[in-house]
């Protein structure tokens, strides 16, 4: 399946003709209707990164299926965005991603499993066949956006939330208000982690919901704006493919992201960034040691074995502290 072609998942459709009656509507409705709140039912996950910092375990199977506790990171990705009450996710995948989207389907388990929300939701597949960036993926869902506002959950990254709103829950309900080009989870980083991530300037204080001046792609520690790094949450307006359209090749040879929004802001457009609250926190599934991180904590927190497994690594701790 080439880039840009869509399908949908098992229960088939004339997807082409959806699109087509679907964007008219979105675009009637934006005319329209401009004044109203829009409702957001639509997520776009990019899981087309090849992995390569978590070699050999990614050589036959994406990053993306890695199991972190008793479950893949996607499904703990989709099991978010049914939480928040979307219906309909494009996954944007590459080669050898096969996997993701067998996980994916609502059969796969054979009747095994019990039912779980997650499985409500409707999938389609593209591919995004040569690794071009984080905007070059975005812009493969034009699309499926169809002249509507969407969510992006990054495919390789979790939200660990213990709050009675849920991050996309709140960023949903602040677009539905404010209407903003964009919407930005973010998260405080250490300082000497800022150039790892895209980090935001904000316009004046940062408090829990704030608007930004400006975001820089992975800027050196001394240069960076703040230590508010994006958190792998976002809620795009359908500008931001005209935007996709217009940048050139940044940082890593690829067409970032950021720098699509950091045009939106030059023309004048209201970029908003939320904050995570105290108890939630991103798992980036991105190098061994944030795995490795990933898959103790939310095993520690397993129901089942999560207690028995935090006394046997106290335990390991403390036989290793004796042997030095």
């Amino acid at each position: 399946m080439g880039a840009g072609y869509l399908c949908a998942d098992a229960g088939g459709s004339d997807w082409g003709a959806e699109v087509a009656e679907e964007r008219e509507r979105g675009s009637r409705e934006n005319a329209n209707v401009r004044g109203e709140r829009a409702v957001i039912t639509k997520a776009v996950v990019p899981a087309a990164g090849r992995g390569t910092r978590l070699l050999p375990a990614t050589r036959s199977q994406p990053k993306e299926m890695l199991p972190v506790g008793r479950k893949p990171t996607i499904q703990h990705v989709v099991e978010e965005l049914a939480a928040a009450g979307l219906a309909e996710v494009l996954l944007i995948s590459g080669q050898a991603k096969r996997a993701v989207e067998d996980h994916l389907d609502r059969d796969a388990a054979w009747n095994e499993e019990d039912h779980e929300p997650w499985m409500d939701l409707r999938f389609f597949h593209t591919r995004q066949s040569a690794p071009r960036g984080l905007a070059d993926a975005v812009s493969l869902a034009e699309p499926f956006a169809a002249g509507q506002p969407f969510v992006v959950a990054l495919g390789d990254s979790i939200i660990v939330s213990r709050s009675r709103e849920p991050l996309l829950k709140r960023m949903i309900e602040l677009h539905a208000r404010r209407r903003p080009a964009a919407i930005i989870a973010v998260e405080e980083v250490p300082q000497g982690a800022v150039n790892q991530y895209g980090i935001v300037a904000p316009v004046a204080e940062a408090g829990r919901v704030f608007p930004i001046r400006a975001i820089v792609e992975k800027p050196s520690p001394s240069k960076a704006p703040s230590n508010l790094a994006v958190a792998g949450r976002y809620i795009l307006d359908p500008s931001i493919f005209d935007a996709i359209r217009q940048i050139k090749v940044g940082v890593g040879g690829e067409l970032q992201l950021t720098d699509a929004l950091r045009l939106l802001l030059r023309q004048g457009r209201e970029i908003l960034c939320v904050r995570l609250r105290r108890g939630e926190h991103r798992l980036d599934i991105g190098s061994f040691l944030s795995y490795f991180q990933a898959f103790i904590e939310l095993s520690l927190a397993d129901p089942e074995h999560g207690e028995k497994l935090g006394r046997w690594l106290r335990a390991r701790l403390r036989g290793g502290r004796r042997r030095r």
